[in-house]
């Protein structure tokens, strides 16, 4: 793949037309916490958090249906929780790009200065959602993830692989809620309208994602400064990897004291591979499948570097959801 030379700060017309419609869309969408979201409601643990397009719990068939609702409802706190985790980063690494636009084109400056404030606000949303779901279920639960010690982490890594992990985020959380969690008619209404709300602002933040990734692959001077990019891109997914592992096993220790499984039996076992499972495909699997992602990333990289991408991710590729008996 050729590198084309380094853009100047302005942007096309039709690149600056995509960030004016994200402004215009953030206006008009506008919500608040109090007021859109929580409207003074709490959780109710008589009702499911995450449907099982995403937690997998139909694959442990010998759950019962409370155990079964337990389940999601763990998954579900974490969700929340991993949620505000990567956007600690996101909001910071987006002030930074925000610099290249300072005396450049204006609108893509407020475009983005509206995306970190809306990821404040999401991080401060998800701060009350843990607080309301460790208001109602048992005692136990741990979510120890430092999001400062992971955002520098993150932000250690290239601006390209930053953007390209940020941009995979965003994109799975809009196909996690279109595809699983509006459709499904047995879910929480809280936990419902959370991610109902939120889906609105990241569609618009996905939309930036994709504009400045491209724009800071358009200033790489060199393959192989693309190359290092794909290198750090796949560290970046080895590590949300193991935070994955780290809180499925907290998950699955939780649920199964609570659940009053046996941590030792083939049950115990199922239940933590299916936690490790779930989070691969909620996290990593699920975007890396995501149509647009693909086609974002295929028209960045060369063939041989996408081939490097795809065998990193090989090892996580079972972690898709079993079809469903008819």
């Amino acid at each position: 793949m050729q590198a084309t030379a380094a853009p100047t700060t302005t942007h096309n017309a039709s690149a600056t037309e995509r960030y004016a419609k994200t402004i215009e869309v953030s206006k008009r969408i506008r919500w608040d916490i109090d007021r859109d979201v929580i409207r003074g409601r709490e959780f109710d643990i008589g009702q499911t958090f995450l449907p099982e397009g995403l937690s997998l719990a139909n694959e442990l068939p010998f759950l019962s249906a409370a155990q079964r609702r337990f389940f999601s409802q763990v998954q579900g706190r974490t969700y929340a929780n991993m949620f505000a985790l990567v956007e600690r980063y996101i909001g910071a690494k987006m002030l930074e790009v925000s610099r290249d636009h300072w005396l450049g084109d204006q609108t893509a400056l407020e475009a983005i200065v509206r995306f970190t404030d809306e990821e404040l606000k999401h991080q401060a949303l998800f701060r009350r959602i843990e607080q309301l779901a460790a208001a109602r279920m048992p005692p136990g639960y741990r979510f120890d993830i430092d999001a400062n010690q992971v955002a520098s982490f993150v932000l250690g890594k290239s601006t390209w692989a930053v953007l390209a992990l940020t941009c995979h985020i965003e994109l799975f959380s809009q196909a996690h809620y279109r595809a699983s969690i509006e459709p499904a008619a047995d879910l929480s209404p809280l936990f419902k309208d959370v991610f109902l709300f939120h889906w609105k602002e990241e569609s618009q933040h996905a939309i930036i994602d994709e504009l400045e990734w491209a724009r800071e692959d358009n200033k790489l001077a060199s393959d192989s400064e693309r190359d290092a990019g794909v290198a750090d891109l796949i560290a970046l997914v080895g590590g949300i990897d193991g935070i994955l592992q780290a809180q499925a096993q907290a998950d699955a220790a939780y649920f199964l004291h609570v659940g009053d499984i046996d941590p030792t039996g083939a049950q115990g076992e199922a239940v933590r591979s299916t936690f490790l499972k779930a989070y691969r495909w909620q996290y990593i699997v699920s975007g890396a499948l995501e149509p647009r992602f693909q086609q974002m990333l295929a028209s960045l990289v060369s063939d041989a570097q996408l081939q490097r991408i795809q065998a990193a991710l090989g090892p996580l590729a079972y972690a898709v959801p079993m079809p469903r008996q008819a």
